[in-house]
C-alpha cells in the first residue's frame, strides 16, 4: 500500500484515527497530509467540507484506488485485527483463551465487566471504515473506470466483511448504507437476520464484481493477496451461511474455494502465517512505508524468563492433544524462576506471528480468511447435513496438516463436537472465533459460567453482546443501549 501526492486528496474521510500508535511511529509510516480532518465518529461525521474535492476522488483510476487504500491503511493502523485492544485480543480476554496478567485496561474485558463508559474504540472505528466504503460505492457506481469492478467489488467486501464484526460483537445493530449523515443519525438497531440479509448481499456484488486473482493498487496482477478477490468473498460468504445455519449454501460455498486446489492449500503451520502463504485468501500486510505494524507477534511473545501483559489460559493450552504440530509451532513457553514469593511458573503465548522487534524473521501477512477455516466451515455444514464421511474427509484434512491421525468421531453429535474442538485449537485468538462458535453453537452460557470463577466474576446471559458507548447512544435518539447494560 502506497500512496503518490495526487492520491491523497480524498484519504481524509477515512484516516481519521490513528489510536494504539506512538507519534515516533506515526513520524515515520504517514505524513501529516494523509491527517487533515480530525477525528469523528461515524454515526456524526459530517459530510466532505468541499464536495467537488470528493467527487474528484473517483475521476481516475488512481484516486479511486487511494480511496480504498486509505481504508486498508486505517484498518492496520487502527489494530482492528491485530495487537492490543483489537478484536481478538478483546474476544481472548472475554472469553477463555488468554488469561491477564498486568494491565488494569484488560480487567474490564477479562472480568466480563463491559459497561457504557468502558473503551470501546471498536464501534466508531467499524463504522468509521463503513462510511469510508459507502462513499466508496456511491462514488465508483456511476462511473467508467478502468478499475471500477475491482474497486467497487472491494468496497462491498469491505462493507460486509466490517458488518460481520459489528454483528458479532454487539448483536442488533444500525445498517448505515448510504453517507447522507442527517439519514445515519438517526438510525436505530436492525435485527441481526437483516444485518446478515445485507451482509450476504453485499457479498454476492462482490463476488459478481471480483475475479479470482488477487491485483495491485494499479490494477496489475500480483501474487500478494492484500486485497480481496472473488474467492475472498466466496470464503466470507461460507462463513456468514454457517452462522446463519444455511447449511448447503455454506457447504457450497465453502466447496468454490476448496476446489480452487491451484490457488490455495494447506500449508505446514510453521508456513502458515508467513507472507505467500498459500494458505492466505485475505490478509492485510503487515508492512507500512518499510515499517513492520505486526502487532499480534509483539503483544505476545515472551522473552525467555519473564511475562507478557497476557498469556494463554490454561482452558485453551491444555485441549492440546500430544504431537499436535500447531503446538510445536503456535504456542512458545517462558519459564520464570522461583523466587522468594512466586513458585516456578510456565507461561504460554501465542507464536503463530513471529516477526517481532526482536525477530529477523520475514514478516507475516495478518491472516482474517484462510484456507483451514474453510475446510473446517464445510465440515461443519457437511455433518449437520448428514454427510458424516464428508465431514470426517475435511476434518481430517485439518488433522494430518497438524500431524495429527484421524477422527475416531463416529456419530453427528461426536463429529459436531470433534469440529468444535479443531476450531478451539486452529483458529485461536483469530478475530474472536472462539467467542462467536461458543455463542452460535449455544456453549457460551455453559463455558462462561464454569470460567467466571476463575476469573474472579460473574457471567450473565445478555454478556453475550456488547455495550454501546454511552456517546454514540447520546448523540442517535433512536439508538438504543445492548440490553442488560
Amino acid at each position: 500500500m502506497s500512496f503518490g501526492c495526487n492520491d491523497k486528496v480524498f484519504i481524509h474521510q477515512t484516516l481519521c484515527r490513528v489510536r494504539r500508535l506512538s507519534a515516533v511511529l506515526l513520524s515515520l509510516v504517514l505524513s501529516p497530509l494523509l491527517f487533515t480532518a480530525g477525528c469523528k465518529k461515524y454515526l456524526t461525521v459530517p459530510p466532505p467540507v468541499d464536495q467537488v474535492v470528493g467527487n474528484g476522488a473517483f475521476a481516475s483510476d488512481s484516486s479511486a484506488a487511494a480511496v480504498l487504500n486509505g481504508i486498508y491503511t486505517q484498518l492496520l493502523l487502527d489494530n482492528l485485527f491485530q495487537g492490543n485492544m483489537g478484536i481478538g485480543y478483546d474476544a481472548g480476554l472475554y472469553t477463555d483463551e488468554l488469561q491477564s496478567l498486568v494491565l488494569p485496561s484488560d480487567q474490564n474485558f477479562y472480568a466480563d465487566a463491559l459497561n457504557a463508559n468502558a473503551y470501546l474504540q471498536l464501534w466508531p472505528d467499524l463504522y468509521q471504515e463503513i462510511y469510508a466504503s459507502n462513499l466508496a460505492i456511491e462514488g465508483l457506481t456511476s462511473s467508467s473506470l478502468t478499475m471500477r469492478d475491482q474497486l467497487l467489488g472491494e468496497a462491498y467486501f469491505l462493507r460486509a466483511f466490517l458488518y460481520f464484526y459489528l454483528t458479532n460483537l454487539f448483536g442488533p445493530i444500525p445498517i448505515a448504507i448510504q453517507s447522507d449523515v442527517e439519514t445515519t443519525n438517526r438510525l436505530a438497531r436492525s435485527p441481526q437476520a437483516d444485518v446478515y440479509q445485507q451482509i450476504i448481499a453485499d457479498l454476492k456484488q462482490a463476488q459478481s464484481l471480483l475475479d479470482n486473482f488477487y491485483h495491485d493498487q494499479d490494477g496489475a496482477l500480483t501474487d500478494n493477496r492484500g486485497r480481496p478477490n472473488r474467492m475472498a468473498a466466496t470464503a466470507l460468504l461460507s462463513r456468514v451461511y454457517l452462522y446463519t445455519q444455511d447449511w448447503a449454501n455454506a457447504d457450497a460455498q465453502a466447496g468454490l474455494v476448496i476446489g480452487a486446489a491451484s490457488s490455495y492449500e494447506l500449508v505446514p503451520p510453521a508456513l502458515t502465517f508467513l507472507t505467500g502463504s498459500k494458505e492466505t485468501i485475505w490478509g492485510m500486510e503487515s508492512v507500512l512505508a518499510g515499517v513492520t505494524l505486526l502487532r499480534d507477534a509483539q503483544v505476545y511473545y515472551t522473552f525467555p524468563g519473564t511475562h507478557k501483559a497476557v498469556c494463554l489460559d490454561s482452558a485453551l493450552f491444555s485441549v492440546f492433544e500430544p504431537g499436535d504440530a500447531r503446538w510445536t509451532n503456535w504456542v512458545g513457553v517462558s519459564h520464570v524462576a522461583a523466587t522468594a514469593t512466586q513458585p516456578a511458573t510456565d507461561y504460554y503465548f501465542a507464536y503463530k506471528y513471529k516477526d517481532t522487534a526482536l525477530s529477523p524473521s520475514p514478516a507475516g501477512t495478518i491472516s482474517l480468511l484462510r484456507l483451514a477455516e474453510v475446510y473446517l466451515i464445510r465440515a461443519e455444514a457437511r455433518a449437520q447435513q448428514g454427510d458424516l464421511a464428508g465431514a470426517a474427509s475435511d476434518l481430517n484434512g485439518i488433522r494430518a496438516r497438524a500431524s495429527l491421525g484421524g477422527t475416531t468421531a463416529a456419530t453427528q453429535s461426536e463429529l459436531l463436537a470433534a469440529i468444535a474442538h479443531e476450531r478451539q485449537v486452529e483458529l485461536f485468538l483469530e478475530e474472536g472465533h472462539r467467542f462467536f462458535d461458543l455463542r452460535r453453537t449455544g456453549q457460551l452460557d455453559a463455558v462462561m459460567t464454569r470460567m467466571a470463577p476463575v476469573k474472579g466474576s460473574s457471567w450473565s446471559a445478555y454478556k453475550q453482546w456488547w455495550p454501546i458507548p454511552i456517546a454514540d447512544i447520546q448523540a442517535d435518539a433512536n439508538l438504543t443501549q445492548t440490553p442488560g447494560y
